[in-house]
């Protein structure tokens, strides 16, 4: 319903990006009553339409190799929109402020060629901006993380632990990606691996390849297996733009397609539950907590997560969203990994994502417990990383025995 009111602001959005577009070809080409224009301007609205309405197009086409075509398309073209408007509304915020200075020549600065060149700067500035988010959305770094536990974990002094979040395999990212990852990972030699949350991006339909991203899966390499917990995304719905579609009210719940891809991957999936790694340190998986899914009513509270457990060991919780974290270090959490957040993926959202989480990416230190954000692996909607990085997390945990008080 969101998606339906907030459609006519799309409309107007693309009516004042077009505006300005018209009056800035026409400035350029000084040609504007030449009937060539007329043809030049009619493509360029065709081939702005196209873009503009991919991503409906795409939404409303059954499953396929088109429909995979439109979905993709619309999401550069979302990523192109979001840098179109914030270089746009920045020059005529600009141009109304220079208007209003006495000191300059209004003359000149309402001259064709003054706007000519303030067009070709923000053409130039969003083509660039575009490049760089669809190139550093491909570049998956390692960023490392240093943890001291003072707790008797056995035999165990030291652990590895690999963190990967919000890796949204399917019309953004498919094969060529998670390889990318995989070996990032077994760079790393971890003895854990854990994954916190949006594996799929909504349709499982979307995976480019089931079997080969399974097989990949299967190729990475951790002492002690890969364990997993589901996010928002790891549910069957329609998604357009971010909004979601479908469900009539019921609780939506993962494809059990999913669940059998993790399975065969060599995943294990945890849900609201927990195992003993090596009999030395506890892993517990939590379900979103917006969307719990199949068989959980309501996740169950921090308290509860440690009530059974033998709190002398070290207890590592993997959770996709990173709230409670005051409750969880109550509980006697010990190391808490998340992500969700993807730091924002695009600016500004780096800058504002921090107004709404305690830790919105990186590490914070929480009483005796550690928290730990990642900024995703993959992308969300639109196709492109700007501000931020995609990674995963090795964190080096050393167990040093009983906190002395």
């Amino acid at each position: 319903m969101l998606a339906v009111i907030l459609s006519p602001l799309y409309v107007l959005v693309h009516i004042y990006i077009a505006r300005w577009m018209y009056r800035w070809v026409k400035k350029c080409l000084r040609i504007d009553s030449h009937q060539y224009f007329k043809w030049f301007w009619f493509a360029v609205v065709i081939v702005y339409l196209l873009f503009a309405t991919a991503m409906g197009v795409g939404f409303l086409l059954p499953t396929g190799a088109v429909k995979r075509f439109f979905v993709r398309s619309g999401n550069y073209w979302l990523g192109i929109l979001l840098h179109v408007i914030l270089v746009v509304a920045a020059a005529d915020v600009i141009r109304l402020i220079l208007k209003r200075c006495r000191w300059i020549d209004q003359e000149k600065l309402a001259s064709r060629r003054v706007f000519a060149a303030a067009g070709i700067f923000c053409a130039a500035a969003v083509t660039a901006l575009g490049v760089w988010g669809v190139v550093n959305a491909r570049i998956i770094h390692t960023t490392r993380y240093e943890t001291v536990i003072h707790k008797d974990a056995g035999s165990i002094d030291q652990m590895k632990v690999v963190l990967v979040a919000d890796l949204h395999m399917g019309y953004n990212i498919g094969c060529s990606h998670i390889r990318r990852m995989a070996e990032r990972i077994n760079a790393e030699e971890p003895d854990l691996v854990v994954i916190a949350g949006d594996i799929f991006d909504n349709e499982y339909e979307a995976l480019e390849d089931p079997e080969e991203l399974i097989d990949i899966f299967k190729g990475i390499k951790s002492r002690y297996g890969v364990y997993a917990c589901y996010g928002n995304h790891d549910i069957s719905e329609k998604i357009l733009a971010g909004f979601t579609f479908g469900g009539n009210g019921q609780e939506k719940q993962s494809d059990i397609r999913m669940d059998e891809f993790l399975d065969k991957a060599g995943v294990t999936l945890l849900r609201d539950e927990s195992v003993l790694i090596a009999d030395s340190v506890y892993l517990y998986g939590r379900p979103d907590r917006q969307r719990p899914g199949r068989g959980i009513d309501k996740r169950k509270t921090p308290e509860e997560i440690t009530e059974d457990m033998d709190l002398s060991k070290p207890v590592f919780v993997i959770d996709h969203q990173p709230k409670e974290l005051q409750e969880l270090a109550d509980a006697g959490v010990d190391l808490d990994l998340c992500g969700h957040t993807h730091d924002g993926q695009m600016f500004p959202g780096n800058l504002t994502v921090r107004l709404m989480w305690e830790n919105a990416c990186g590490y914070l230190k929480k009483d005796d417990m550690y928290n730990i954000v990642t900024s995703g692996v993959g992308v969300f909607g639109p196709d492109m990383r700007v501000g931020t990085i995609a990674e995963i997390c090795s964190v080096t945990v050393k167990f040093e025995g009983q906190k002395v008080l």
